[in-house]
């Protein structure tokens, strides 16, 4: 009987395989059997669509070089996740988890959820969304749903799980629509910038710990970006000696070396047989923003669409006219990057030969484990 529901289980996946819509770049082998994806709406991918909040992106031109249009995707294409999954070998985009059920998650899910973090209440002043606590929760549920392609088979599961990579994006909204919003929240007021991290990466540390008791051994964390350098920033700052908010990414900058220091102490035996990559998107974007010219980006501090001072103080509006080149633009709106920056990211962080962007190896190593 065993060997029959191998044959099934496997017949399931084909079947899949075979049925889904094809991405639009050449298909390659799986480097691994699965990818489940958490964070906010850099990655979110239509899970806020059907719930109300200000949060969401499934309206034109959001999605105007996408393939499938305006799925609920903050940018004008791909997110970073949908290109990692391509360079992973995935030969469709990983489906919203609001969407999902049944045999489709055996391949993996995305919980991401625009305005979402770390925090409950980060991201309230927009509306409805799934913080941490909620996605980490809702990956238990898949895998219980998962249990039964496996007959109840413990063991199979936890072994096809380990096998999986799982994305964690998650702090940026902790500061944008928490820390230094201090007319909606008290956080500032509250904490020093030091508390604040040490507060996040203290529910972060347990919220990555639960993944890793349900069954998560390959994960990658992501650093927060140099959010100081943000267009919704820059329309907002008045500094006269920086062309960044260095306030803002000083903070970030705290809460990052905290989370590298913790992608240590999950690898040196706090999370036994785990393996945690620590995702520099702090450097990456630095480096953009310094160097954007030679990456072939002419616009690196005005959003694509949007409205007012450096396209930031508003983001896209329903059916607004973006910029024409979006390959030259870093940004496509006030907080969110071009299909062309998330593709960029993407390659360099899959396959760095430094530890400038990845550490303590890289994705494409860490899917080989």
């Amino acid at each position: 009987m065993k060997g029959l529901w191998e044959l099934v289980l496997s017949f399931s996946l084909v079947f899949l395989w075979l049925t889904a819509k094809a991405c639009s770049q050449p298909q390659q082998q799986r480097q691994v059997p699965c990818f489940f994806i958490f964070g906010d709406s850099l990655v979110d991918n239509g899970n806020n669509n059907g719930i109300l909040t200000l949060a969401r992106a499934n309206y034109r031109p959001y999605g105007i070089d996408f393939p499938l249009g305006s799925t609920g995707r903050f940018t004008n294409g791909q997110t970073y996740v949908d290109a990692l999954a391509q360079l992973l070998g995935f030969p469709t985009y990983i489906p919203p988890y609001a969407r999902t059920r049944g045999a489709a998650l055996l391949r993996g899910v995305n919980y991401a959820s625009g305005a979402a973090g770390i925090r409950d209440e980060t991201g309230n002043n927009l509306g409805d969304h799934m913080s941490m606590n909620q996605q980490v929760a809702s990956f238990g549920d898949t895998v219980q749903q998962m249990r039964r392609f496996f007959r109840g088979d413990i063991n199979a599961l936890n072994s096809y799980l380990s096998k999986c990579i799982l994305y964690s994006g998650m702090g940026s909204n902790d500061y944008l629509n928490n820390y230094f919003m201090p007319d909606f929240y008290s956080s500032s007021s509250d904490y020093t910038p030091k508390a604040y991290a040490a507060l996040l990466l203290q529910d972060y540390s347990r919220q990555l710990t639960q993944l890793y008791t349900v069954g998560a051994r390959k994960v990658i964390v992501s650093a927060v970006g140099q959010i100081g350098c943000i267009p919704y920033q820059l329309a907002r700052f008045r500094g006269n000696n920086t062309r960044c908010n260095e306030k803002i990414n000083t903070a970030i900058s705290m809460f990052n070396s905290g989370l590298r220091n913790l992608v240590d102490r999950f690898n040196r035996g706090l999370l036994p047989g785990a393996k945690f990559v620590y995702l520099d998107s702090y450097k990456s974007t630095g480096d953009l923003y310094l160097n954007g010219t030679n990456y072939g980006f002419e616009v690196i501090d005005k959003g694509c669409c949007g409205v007012g001072k450096n396209n930031g103080q508003i983001t896209c509006l329903p059916l607004q006219q973006p910029c024409e080149d979006r390959r030259k633009y870093l940004f496509w709106d006030a907080f969110h990057p071009t299909e062309a920056a998330n593709i960029l990211f993407a390659r360099s962080s899959f396959s760095s030969q430094t530890q400038s962007y990845t550490y303590p190896i890289n994705i494409q190593q860490l899917a080989m484990l």
